[in-house]
């Protein structure tokens, strides 16, 4: 039986907070360094590896990390969720974004459908209409083809797709399977919706509108933007707009659109990526088998994250490691650092996954919490966040954990031998010293100099960034943020920290406003 239990209630957690604290300056020093890059990894799907040797862990705080994990039933909740048990409790619904790619344990029904057939369904519908743009079936009032797609949407209706779409672009162009240029609007910001029109041929552009309940207030302000730019150049915009939102939404059977494709209240925006809020702009900008690799990396990742062994489960281990340095050691942020152009928005993609997901301060029965949740999430691509926020990050006052991702192999095949190295030798060096530099630091006499190191970190290492390293790498972060989220009892699949704002942002644009709220919206000219 399932029971749901604070972290500070629970005996494993006591014990873990006993432990010796490991130096892993030390540590990670000479041999006993190398050898702990040996013993300290766990493989993930698609080629890829979980390296946690400059953690600041040792065998006894695993050991306790492993009984954390038993008394916390992680695996047991992740089974729960994946065989549909009302896993988000605020809004009292089942949690399904796995089911996109793939069906982990029983069959799951709700509102007396398939779920999994529903899905499937959706990743079907949206693979013949990509199909058929792409063979010029669908084209523009003039016949001709299209050539661009502008996905419109905010939160997770942009974030993770603009991270897949960038992460996967210049593989896609190497690999002939780039079809169509992907542009995307999210801020209400006029400046942004109008940059976007002015770069692109709306004639031969279509628009994607996410919304899952067709009320948005920023999509629909921008989509009315597009409308408008569409009627001035000429153009049917039915003839230029498809849908993804829920069957129930307004926008489901609008004829203001050459199609639609559904989601539902089960797959929360930050883990929509997977579903047809992702799966309609990839498919169109890549091809529906490259969205079938994608979909295969984070269905087989999802599997691992089934292992009852954290030291066969990446995610996991991955995610207590994370709970120690934030409830034990006293952490407060993380950083996300991946060695990889192309993963150049998936900082910001993460941010909002754990942000959004675990910056709770009551648990799932609405109980305030006695201990901290969430970390602060921020990162930037490697080398560039080296010549900006590390000086922070090595001589700080804060120490932070660093979460760094790196690959062998650069996606465009292309590079340069400069003093004897190649520019992807150069960025993997980087990486490298780092970690080490990081760990280790330096002495010297010189305090401005010195580096006291002990900094902790772990790297995911892997061959490529393809698209089935990306849908691992996806996966990987959503069971990390899913397994802390159980661990600090926290329900992880609402955000209701988003609303109020959004209430209030209402009533000044209604002019119900009192007080300081009327005074900012008269300087603000609203």
């Amino acid at each position: 039986m399932i029971t749901w239990k604070n972290l500070d209630t629970l005996d494993s957690f006591k014990e873990l907070s006993q432990t010796a604290k490991v130096d892993v300056a030390d540590v990670m020093k000479g041999e006993g360094g190398a050898e702990r890059v040996k013993k300290y990894s766990v493989p993930m799907a698609a080629g890829l590896t979980y390296h946690y040797a400059a953690k600041a862990v040792d065998d006894q705080v695993l050991e306790a990390l492993k009984k954390l994990a038993e008394e916390a039933q992680l695996t047991e909740k992740f089974q729960a969720l994946y065989n549909g048990e009302v896993i988000n409790t605020g809004e009292k619904r089942l949690v399904l974004h796995h089911m996109t790619r793939g069906q982990l344990g029983d069959k799951v029904e709700a509102d007396g459908v398939d779920k999994r057939a529903f899905y499937v369904e959706q990743q079907e519908k949206i693979a013949d209409f990509a199909n058929k743009v792409h063979a010029g079936e669908i084209t523009n009032a003039a016949g001709e083809k299209f050539t661009t797609v502008v996905q419109i949407g905010i939160g997770g209706s942009d974030l993770g797709p603009r991270a897949m779409y960038l992460a996967l672009e210049n593989w896609a162009k190497r690999n002939n399977k780039f079809k169509m240029e992907a542009k995307f609007i999210s801020n209400v910001d006029p400046d942004d919706a109008a940059a976007v029109l002015a770069s692109i041929d709306v004639a031969h552009s279509i628009f994607i509108l996410v919304s899952k309940s067709g009320t948005t207030l920023e999509t629909l302000t921008n989509e009315s933007f597009v409308k408008d730019a569409l009627k001035n150049a000429g153009l049917d915009a039915s003839k230029h707009m498809i849908a993804v939102t829920s069957e129930t939404s307004p926008l489901a059977k609008s004829d203001d659109y050459l199609a639609a494709f559904f989601m539902d209240d089960y797959i929360g925006g930050r883990y929509s990526s997977t579903s047809a809020v992702g799966g309609a702009v990839l498919s169109l900008a890549f091809g529906p088998d490259v969205f079938a690799q994608f979909l295969k990396g984070a269905g087989e990742e999802d599997a691992l994250a089934k292992n009852e062994d954290i030291f066969q489960n990446p995610a996991m281990l991955d995610a207590l490691i994370g709970v120690y340095e934030r409830n034990v050691l006293g952490y407060p942020s993380t950083a996300v650092l991946p060695y990889s152009q192309g993963l150049s928005r998936f900082p910001a993609h993460l941010q909002q996954l754990d942000m959004e997901s675990n910056g709770k301060s009551v648990n799932r029965f609405g109980e305030p919490v006695d201990y901290v949740t969430g970390p602060v999430i921020f990162g930037e691509p490697g080398t560039n966040g080296q010549h900006s926020f590390y000086q922070l990050l090595h001589q700080g006052t804060d120490i932070i954990p660093l979460q760094f991702i790196g690959f062998k192999n650069n996606q465009m095949g292309t590079d340069v031998v400069i003093q004897g190295s190649t520019s992807q030798q150069k960025l993997c060096a980087n990486v490298a010293a780092q970690i080490v530099a990081f760990a280790c630091g330096k002495e010297d006499e010189n305090q401005n100099k010195n580096f006291k190191g002990g900094r902790p970190s772990s790297i995911i290492i892997g061959e490529q960034l393809t698209p089935e390293a990306m849908g691992a790498l996806l996966a990987h972060f959503e069971n990390k943020v899913m397994f802390q989220g159980f661990v600090w009892n926290l329900n992880s699949f609402d955000q209701e920290g988003v609303q109020l704002g959004k209430v209030l942002a209402k009533k000044v644009l209604a002019h119900e406003t009192e007080g300081a709220l009327k005074e900012l919206s008269d300087l603000l000219n609203i």
